[in-house]
């Protein structure tokens, strides 16, 4: 039994291939608490920077976009009967706010999906997953889609 499960999502259909096997674990009866968490990232699009951008607005409307995806996924989450919390990180690299947030709030379990890129692609890019994997004092089950 898992206490505390966090799912780290960025947005994309990708990263939430992760929640079907959240969900079975949910109603399996594996996980007390899910925890969704994303980290909003400053990607401002070189066209809109200019003397007229102004970066309140732009960032006001990402992390409300943010929170709507989490509340979104909370709500499907949430007919399972198993309490899922969300939370947006405004700042940081994202496999460090994953892994310093697991282990600051008691989590049990991080479950992450992994794009599976390996060889130069991975070594020029990075890889949110494998960071985590490596530097995470916490279990880490990786899904491949």
């Amino acid at each position: 039994m898992f206490n505390k499960v966090l799912v780290p999502l960025d947005g994309s259909e990708f990263a939430e291939c992760s929640l079907p096997i959240v969900k079975n674990m949910a109603r399996e009866g594996s996980i007390k608490e899910i925890i969704l968490l994303t980290v909003a990232v400053i990607d401002i699009p070189h066209d809109d920077i200019g003397k007229d951008f102004d970066f309140p607005t732009y960032w006001g409307r990402k992390l409300k976009k943010s929170k709507k995806y989490l509340a979104d996924v909370q709500t499907k989450l949430s007919k399972e009967g198993t309490k899922v919390d969300t939370v947006v990180i405004e700042v940081g690299w994202p496999a460090q706010v994953i892994t310093n947030f697991s282990e600051q709030n008691g989590v049990d379990l991080i479950v992450i999906t992994s794009y599976g890129n390996t060889g130069l692609k991975n070594l020029m890019f990075g890889s949110v997953a494998l960071r985590v994997l490596h530097d995470s004092h916490i279990p880490v089950l990786l899904i491949r889609p």
